[in-house]
């Protein structure tokens, strides 16, 4: 399948159990990048009531990806990033913002802006991350 719609794009995380389970949605996806959605619920916080830091982290990874998408193409996977937690993420919302910034024919550099948004529709940077993900063979 080509990645090419937001529905396109939400079919492939309805096709993820793990983004099933944490609920994730594309909210945004085009050409000036891709912003991906996970709504908070108490099954994804620590003990602090924040978002656990593996919530955070699937959501800069699959943002990334699907940033990376854009610009190689569906068929890839990520071949790591780097997250810094820059402050505790409480709130109602998830909301990714990510976008390529260099992109060649088989690996793309993504970077990707987390933040929490509350139950008033503040939103607050809570994490970074950058990410890379390459083109694969599917056989």
């Amino acid at each position: 399948m080509t990645t090419t719609t937001i529905d396109d794009a939400n079919a492939v995380l309805a096709s993820q159990p793990f983004s099933v389970l944490v609920g994730a949605r594309i909210a945004r996806y085009g050409p000036d990048g891709v912003t991906l959605e996970v709504p908070l619920r108490a099954e994804l916080l620590q003990q602090f009531g924040f978002a656990h830091g593996g919530v955070l982290s699937y959501t800069a990874d699959n943002a990334l990806t699907f940033a990376a998408g854009l610009a190689l193409g569906p068929s890839i996977v990520t071949t790591g990033f780097t997250i810094d937690y820059l402050r505790p993420a409480k709130g109602e919302l998830l909301r990714a913002e990510a976008k390529a910034v260099n992109a060649s024919k088989r690996q793309a550099l993504c970077r990707c802006d987390i933040y929490v948004v509350s139950d008033s529709g503040e939103a607050k940077l809570c994490a970074a991350a950058q990410g890379s993900a390459r083109l694969i063979e599917l056989k």
